[in-house]
């Protein structure tokens, strides 16, 4: 499984301002190793973020993301105490799921 992800979350005015580091590889099929073969594409396909449980965002990436994605988004009506839950899949079934607390 992959390192945890880095998940900062901060309210005010009615609003919180989540961002996300992601570790992940991100290979896009594409580039060849020292020996010449080809490094098999392996990268996060859907991202989701959800709010108390609830679904606040949902992304669908492809291989032009950059290695160790980063993701900032806002969330309209989050409190401090809020629980923040970011998921993601990638193409090889790969899942990882973590929280954070709305400070």
């Amino acid at each position: 499984m992959a390192d945890p992800m880095r998940i900062r979350a901060q309210s005010s005015n009615g609003k919180a301002i989540v961002r996300v580091l992601m570790a992940h590889e991100m290979e896009t099929g594409q580039r060849k190793d020292s020996n010449g073969k080809v490094i098999p594409a392996w990268y996060i396909q859907e991202v989701t973020a959800q709010l108390n449980g609830k679904t606040v965002m949902t992304a669908q990436w492809g291989p032009s993301i950059s290695k160790n994605p980063f993701l900032q988004f806002n969330v309209r009506g989050a409190k401090a105490g809020d629980k923040i839950t970011i998921s993601w899949l990638d193409n090889h079934g790969d899942k990882r799921s973590d929280e954070a607390t709305v400070s």
